[in-house]
């Protein structure tokens, strides 16, 4: 099942500037990001919270920037 990160990708850009950079502020490497950000690799429940924590996304928008489903383009 894919996820539609495209709230999340914009609001890393908004936050941090580029994905680099906030793959930089978690200690991890852009490559891993990019591939929970194109659905690789999946985000455990610990990085929705360090991740909405870190771009300062309210719980109540949780949803809208971790749990929207992509739509199929068929």
């Amino acid at each position: 099942m894919a996820f539609d990160y495209s709230y999340l990708k914009q609001r890393i850009i908004d936050m941090y500037g580029s994905q680099t950079n906030f793959a930089k502020s978690l200690n991890v490497s852009k490559g891993l990001i990019s591939k929970k950000l194109n659905s690789k690799v999946g985000l455990s429940q610990e990085e929705v919270i360090l991740w909405s924590e870190k771009l300062k996304i309210p719980k109540s928008e949780i949803s809208v920037y971790f749990f929207s489903f992509e739509v199929s383009k068929s």
